[in-house]
């Protein structure tokens, strides 16, 4: 197995870096593989991971959790295999490109702990998780168990599963704030009846970073032979993790968020045993029954955009799951704690580790989000989405491994300023 440094001094990631930092940054490994308790603050060596995006700095983005910037490495192997099939697209995008997608398959098969049979690259977390909330065959007055935590696109792909085929969502209603895991876990519990055939739930919620049970509600499906289906569009590679972690059968996420990979790219997750009776959304011949590349038929696509996964994978490798966890915390703390003490500032993330990592959704007493997001923009050049919640509002916040100490603190100043004189 390759070690930090290993992968630092490998093409990929010399690539990533300009030429006047590949020094700096391979001693800077090596004094975080040592200390690596410290590396969250150390910024000598952030400042370098930063230097590895080509960003424009008047905006800060603190919507990651929507979508994140790829670094350069990435951004150079998207345009370079575009350029490439544009020669000859039907030879050189199909017949030399197209079939790297194995090595991309195994390498995130690897990355999330399973077998490479069992990953399908797709778009994004929607069209992964469609694939499982349309694909599982369902009866006229079979129950579909979800939260009100849970995203948009996914209630609405039930919505459309109840007006079609006549099955019924049921939606709990677990604290957004959890005092502890079980609290989350009791929701879903309480919600199964004799009909529930299918639950969904979020490995972390997109309002607030929740990170939710996943392996308890994965047990409690299992105990009673229902399907679980895991959004995990929040959290891959965002924290470490892998399926054994999970128990999960299904699993769908997006890489264009946390693993920084190309826009519109993201993973399936099916068990083995699972993909035989889970229907595609495009058509695939009966000898696919079983293959799980039966999820990727969906017509003429470009290679570029799923190869250059790879170089995300690398990056992220480069940097270690660990690190990037440690150091989003870190960001996250630096803001909350200067905010803490201001009678108008309310959280609504449990700030434990155990309950969430790089998204947080605050308010400011008084101020409604949209109005606060505008303000953010146009006052200070901050960009972060609001977010309306079963009985809370806020803006979600979500720095990512190239925001710095700056940004940080000059968001943190200007919530000061709204909390103590308005906006």
């Amino acid at each position: 197995m390759l070690s930090r440094r290993d992968l630092f001094t490998s093409a990929v990631c010399v690539a990533a870096f300009r030429n006047e930092t590949l020094d700096i940054v391979a001693k800077l490994i090596e004094k975080a593989e040592r200390n690596p308790s410290l590396a969250a603050e150390d910024e000598d060596f952030w400042f370098q991971i930063q230097q590895a995006f080509d960003l424009d700095r008047n905006v800060v983005n603190f919507n990651n959790g929507g979508c994140s910037p790829a670094p350069r490495i990435v951004e150079d192997a998207l345009k370079r295999q575009i350029d490439y099939s544009n020669k000859a697209p039907s030879y050189y995008m199909w017949q030399q490109l197209e079939p790297e997608v194995e090595s991309v398959r195994r390498r995130l098969a690897a990355l999330f702990g399973c077998n490479s049979e069992e990953i399908a690259l797709t778009r994004n977390a929607s069209e992964s998780l469609e694939i499982c909330l349309l694909g599982i065959d369902l009866k006229p007055g079979d129950e579909i168990l979800t939260t009100n935590l849970d995203y948009p696109r996914m209630i609405t792909t039930i919505q459309q599963r109840e007006r079609r085929e006549g099955v019924k969502m049921v939606q709990v209603s677990p604290p957004h704030v959890p005092k502890t895991p079980k609290d989350l876990y009791d929701a879903f519990e309480a919600g199964l009846t004799p009909k529930t055939k299918l639950i969904l739930v979020s490995h972390v919620s997109f309002m607030n970073g929740q990170i939710f049970p996943v392996k308890m509600v994965c047990e409690l499906g299992r105990k009673h032979g229902i399907p679980v289906i895991v959004d995990g569009a929040h959290a891959f590679a965002q924290f470490p993790f892998q399926q054994k972690d999970l128990a999960c059968d299904f699993y769908g996420t997006s890489l264009h968020k946390w693993l920084t990979a190309p826009m519109g790219t993201g993973f399936l997750h099916v068990n083995k045993s699972k993909i035989g009776d889970l229907w595609p959304m495009m058509a695939a011949g009966p000898t696919q029954t079983n293959d799980i590349r039966k999820f990727e038929e969906i017509g003429t696509h470009p290679a570029a955009n799923h190869n250059a996964i790879a170089e995300a994978i690398t990056f992220h490798e480069m940097i270690g799951g660990e690190r990037k966890a440690a150091r989003f915390r870190y960001l996250r703390k630096r803001w909350t704690d200067r905010l803490a003490g201001l009678s108008k500032v309310h959280f609504h993330t449990n700030l434990n580790h155990e309950h969430s990592c790089a998204i947080t959704t605050v308010e400011i007493e008084g101020i409604k989000p949209g109005d606060l997001g505008s303000w953010l923009l146009t006052k200070h050049g901050i960009y972060v989405t609001s977010i309306g919640g079963p009985g809370f509002n806020g803006i979600r916040v979500t720095p990512n491994v190239y925001s710095t100490i700056t940004e940080i603190d000059r968001f943190a100043a200007a919530l000061e300023i709204a909390a103590k004189q308005g906006i």
